[in-house]
């Protein structure tokens, strides 16, 4: 009698605990994965995102984005070794959309911020099926306007390849989303 097949791993689930894109954690329920996203009120120009590191018990500074609220943002992978480029070098924005964009992980790895049936999706650039790496699902509010009954979430499949290129997912994320809550229609009220 042949073994079963083996169950496919079920998704991570990446749970914010703010709306914020500047100060807020990022985190799986048992925290097997554990990023902090972090302004300090003395750098308020600088978010830092830091992976918490099971082994050492340390948060270190995986990436860093200059002026995330600006139009023209820099980011650095590797921490104070790591080298300032322009966010535009690093995501190439959807020209179509205001809520894509495409980044490379590696030298062959690229992937592609789309939005698919109101989804916010992360797919790989070259898959001809379009399947989604992760999926971003919004908070919910008790009528809409009292407090959250659900956090926003990243629903993560337990690919190799996306879990090692996962730095660089949130920072795509974080410039994305930056950018299409700049994009919505913003009111001004006016007194007469």
């Amino acid at each position: 009698m042949p073994a079963p097949a083996a169950k496919p791993k079920p998704p991570h689930k990446l749970e914010f605990t703010m709306n914020s894109l500047r100060n807020t954690t990022l985190s799986t329920e048992d925290d097997s994965m554990y990023f902090e996203i972090v302004t300090r009120f003395w750098h308020p120009n600088i978010t830092k995102i830091n992976k918490f590191d099971m082994e050492t018990r340390e948060l270190v500074t995986v990436a860093e984005i200059e002026g995330l609220q600006t139009r023209e943002p820099r980011i650095r992978f590797g921490g104070e070794k790591g080298q300032w480029v322009p966010a535009t070098e690093f995501l190439k924005y959807d020209s179509e959309h205001l809520s894509g964009g495409t980044f490379k992980a590696g030298e062959d790895a690229e992937y592609r911020w789309k939005t698919h049936k109101g989804r916010f999706q992360l797919i790989k650039a070259d898959d001809p099926e379009k399947k989604a790496l992760a999926e971003f699902h919004p908070h919910k509010r008790h009528f809409f306007v009292f407090r959250m009954s659900r956090h926003a979430f990243f629903q993560v499949q337990p690919s190799p390849e996306i879990l090692q290129a996962i730095d660089k997912f949130i920072v795509s994320y974080l410039l994305v989303e930056r950018r299409r809550r700049d994009s919505r229609i913003r009111v001004k009220l006016e007194r007469h």
